[in-house]
């Protein structure tokens, strides 16, 4: 699909496609699970009931409707409409969720990877293609978010939400609204940047800073911008993921690259935050529910993933979240701030702009991984001339200190 497919869907989609949903939705005969969650009663949702199943659903942190702050707990409801039981934990990135899977450590049922991550799975065998037949609520999920060149066929993915990256910065601490990725290197703000603890979404930042794609062209492209990363390290307090809530929320730091999604959950917390989309251009990303390839409960699996797509739920999830929605009947229902939120929902001038991320040749994925491990191991060291400074110290006051007592004992002997 070309990316042109979406910045022209996104902005009218979302209204004309999902204005008629509710009334079709109002006329299906639905099963209430529970005040909030009530789910099409064309689905046999207890199939498994008796099979003693337990899915193992592995998530981000802070990415579903937990039953914490007032919210629906998605989770606790499907557990009793299915009598399936869920073990449910979570990951702060992509490259962990992968490491996770690779080492075999663990076996999952559902995961929830984005884009680029997809691909890179599907290429290596670690995905199951889907049984659409199991999952009919696929048929609510907009065509704009469907067929990337990720998974073309939407063989392996479902998509759970989309959103974009941007900054997030606290209007106390900043004297101007930044409008550029280059605030995050202004030494102005050292030791008070936020910066993000993974090697795609930093990489992309410093590339568009640069004006490059953020998918690199080639190993000597990713140096390039791998160099830039080092460059911004003076300014740079902590690498993060998950701790960006408690550290903005807090007033800790002035400014942070992250999530859409996360960033009105952060201001909501502290209004002192506000959100912007750089000019140079952002990423525009989808996350899916997908099945990993030796997953114990395939089937079962695909009844938690269609259970996700039911209005509902995809209701609770996106209004506790935050995250932009992909399924058409929900939108209409969304409240008015944030269903026409710029944050969540950005118009043409960010989205004729946005990039999604590629799933990158094996070489250029080897040289971004290694070059990202170089310069996470510079950065916890300590700077390489701050070691020679401090080793020089050390050599002068030793020397210093045998002159020292040689001179005491030249003058003993007198």
């Amino acid at each position: 699909m070309k990316a042109e497919k979406l910045f022209a869907a996104v902005l009218a989609a979302g209204m004309l496609a999902a204005a008629a949903a509710p009334a079709a939705m109002a006329e299906e005969e639905t099963i209430a699970v529970n005040d909030d969650i009530s789910v099409s009663a064309d689905y046999d949702w207890t199939r498994f009931a008796d099979d003693n199943i337990t899915l193992n659903v592995y998530n981000w942190g802070l990415y579903i409707s937990d039953g914490s702050d007032d919210s629906v707990d998605v989770v606790s409801a499907f557990e009793d409409l299915t009598g399936i039981k869920v073990n449910y934990t979570t990951f702060d990135s992509n490259e962990s969720l992968y490491a996770k899977m690779k080492s075999g450590g663990a076996t999952y049922d559902v995961i929830f990877p984005s884009d680029y991550m997809v691909g890179k799975m599907a290429e290596e065998g670690m995905l199951a293609p889907l049984d659409f037949d199991n999952i009919p609520d696929f048929a609510g999920i907009g065509e704009e978010y469907l067929g990337w060149d990720f998974d073309p066929e939407n063989t392996y993915s479902v998509p759970y939400t989309w959103g974009t990256t941007g900054l997030i910065y606290n209007t106390t601490l900043v004297d101007e609204a930044p409008t550029s990725w280059a605030a995050l290197w202004d030494v102005q703000y050292a030791n008070n940047v936020l910066m993000f603890n993974n090697s795609r979404d930093a990489y992309a930042i410093a590339a568009k800073k640069l004006g490059y794609s953020l998918n690199p062209g080639s190993v000597e492209e990713v140096e390039t911008v791998m160099q830039e990363l080092k460059n911004q390290k003076s300014v740079v307090q902590a690498y993060v993921m998950d701790e960006i809530f408690d550290k903005m929320e807090g007033g800790e730091a002035a400014m942070a690259p992250y999530y859409a999604g996360d960033a009105l959950t952060m201001i909501d917390e502290n209004p002192d935050l506000a959100f912007v989309h750089p000019s140079e251009g952002v990423n525009f990303f989808v996350d899916s529910m997908c099945i990993p390839s030796n997953s114990n409960n395939k089937e079962a699996a695909e009844l938690f993933i269609n259970y996700m797509c039911e209005p509902s739920v995809g209701l609770a999830n996106c209004d506790y979240i935050g995250y932009s929605t992909p399924i058409t009947a929900v939108w209409e229902q969304l409240d008015d701030d944030l269903k026409y939120s710029e944050i969540a929902y950005p118009g043409e001038d960010v989205m004729s702009k946005a990039e999604v991320f590629t799933t990158l040749p094996d070489e250029i994925n080897a040289a971004l991984d290694s070059q990202w491990s170089e310069m996470k191991s510079y950065e916890e060291g300590g700077s390489g001339w701050m070691v020679v400074v401090l080793l020089a110290l050390a050599l002068v006051i030793s020397f210093f200190n045998i002159w020292r007592k040689l001179r005491k004992k030249v003058r003993d002997d007198y």
